[in-house]
């Protein structure tokens, strides 16, 4: 039987010769060494082509291992240029002009224990632009990602590892979960938020931005003008994540939590992480391991990088230096104890038992 030919129509033809969106990930780190390699390779394999990353006084081989990627690819390295205590916000108004943006169709804001996992077509973000129609800015349902048991650091993809979450429409005792927002380079901005674009003051109604979910519905007014404070970066999950979540590896292994707690916060200085923080974020409740359909893909990718002598040196020296810290740590009382406490916290918050149960929905 002879397989009848189809024309493709005139929107099939255009899809097919449009070239392929640049999007620059804008990023800083503080000893995230051991996992810059799977978070970059992750990246570029859903559709990141630029890397803008501001380092903040590395002390685990970091700088090294990012001036090596910028020999390899297309990644910039800058020593953050703040001179206050917020980090992340003086690397923002700066990165704002930087010629990595300026090239660019989009830029996406994340952190490298974030990971945006896509849902439709083949996983990439030019599929989620066009499931959500093309909009000028994409705000991304945070899911916290628990640690699930696992004690020690092991030098393996952080997706592959951990599977357990929350109740992906409730976060402690909030159906309001925060975003991270994928934004259009021609979106009228004020400036960029660590969560959100902000707009420019007094807009006409006809310069607004297209400005969705992702599930492509428009955001709130109240969402899209920053009117409400107290949700100006967050708002309701429910129905809000069709096309993609942006999973977020906040705790890892045990090991590796006693060493973000030592280091402290990257964004803003006199932020610790302590028990509170990780109660709230190791709710195991629900199972999602959809993101791993990338992982024999994922883990090629960190060998093509590693097939480079001096990224794979840096790698690895970023490795001994976490582990070293690890073991330095547990021999300090204090942090003996964060660590035994840790391990007995449940991993349901009260707070969001309680919200499940006045929503008729499983905690």
């Amino acid at each position: 039987m002879t397989t009848p030919k189809t024309t493709p129509n005139r929107e099939t033809l255009a899809q097919d010769r449009s070239p392929p969106l640049r999007v620059v990930a804008v990023t800083c780190i503080k000893n995230e060494g051991p996992f810059l390699l799977e978070w970059v390779a992750y990246n570029r394999l859903i559709g990141v082509t630029d890397f803008l990353v501001y380092s903040n006084d590395c002390t685990d081989g970091s700088t090294a291992l990012l001036d090596a990627l910028a020999e390899r690819i297309a990644l910039v390295h800058v020593p953050n240029p703040a001179s206050g205590r917020h980090y992340q916000m003086e690397a923002l108004k700066h990165a704002a002009t930087h010629p990595s943006l300026r090239a660019a169709d989009w830029v996406w804001i994340t952190d490298v224990d974030e990971f945006l996992n896509i849902h439709t077509g083949a996983h990439r973000i030019d599929d989620l632009v066009r499931a959500c129609g093309t909009p000028d800015a994409i705000s991304i349902n945070f899911q916290f990602f628990a640690n699930g048991g696992v004690t020690r650091f092991v030098d393996a993809p952080v997706i592959g590892q951990f599977t357990r979450t929350h109740n992906p429409d409730l976060f402690g005792a909030e159906a309001a979960i925060e975003v991270k927002t994928l934004t259009r380079t021609g979106f009228p901005l004020r400036y960029f938020g660590a969560h959100r674009p902000f707009l420019r003051r007094s807009l006409a109604a006809r310069a607004l931005p297209r400005w969705t979910d992702a599930s492509g519905r428009p955001v709130s007014e109240r969402f899209l003008h920053a009117a409400t404070k107290r949700r100006i970066r967050a708002f309701r999950a429910r129905g809000a994540r069709q096309f993609a979540t942006l999973n977020h590896y906040a705790l890892r292994a045990l090991d590796s939590y006693l060493v973000k707690s030592d280091r402290g916060d990257v964004n803003r200085a006199g932020r610790r992480f302590d028990t509170a923080y990780w109660q709230l974020r190791n709710d195991a409740s629900w199972e999602d391991p959809s993101i791993q359909r990338h992982l024999p893909a994922l883990r090629d990718a960190i060998a093509a990088l590693k097939a480079d002598p001096a990224i794979s040196a840096c790698h690895a020296a970023c490795v001994a230096a976490h582990r070293a810290r690890c073991a330095e740590l547990l021999a300090q009382p204090a942090y003996r104890a964060l660590y035994d406490t840790l391990r007995t916290l449940p991993t349901v918050p009260e707070t969001e038992r309680a919200l499940a149960q006045r929503l008729g929905v499983e905690a």
